[in-house]
């Protein structure tokens, strides 16, 4: 099994960075009961785009998240925090790691 990174990328709707991350504990407590999760980092260009970084055990895993979060998830104040006109989502499987 191949992992995989998925990578969104996001503008905020007039909100902060640190307001959106405070804003995902109920989205991190699900990522973590999610199988395949491995880990997640939220990051901030200079031009505020938000990319948001996960990391799963297949790229499999990921999709099915990504589908259940939009679902099981639909109530999380963070959707409406974000622009979703400016949503940019992708599932990649690893190809090369070192650590």
């Amino acid at each position: 099994m191949t992992e995989a990174i998925e990578v969104t990328t996001f503008r905020l709707n007039g909100r902060s960075c640190a307001e959106f991350v405070a804003a995902n504990a109920d989205i991190d407590a699900w990522l973590r009961r999610q199988p395949g999760f491995l880990s997640r980092r939220i990051a901030e260009r200079e031009d505020s785009t938000i990319v948001d970084v996960l990391i799963w055990a297949s790229a499999e895993a990921g999709r099915n998240a990504a589908s259940g979060i939009m679902t099981e998830m639909a109530h999380s104040p963070v959707h409406a925090m974000i622009d979703q006109r400016t949503v940019d989502w992708t599932v990649a499987p690893v190809r090369h790691s070192i650590v």
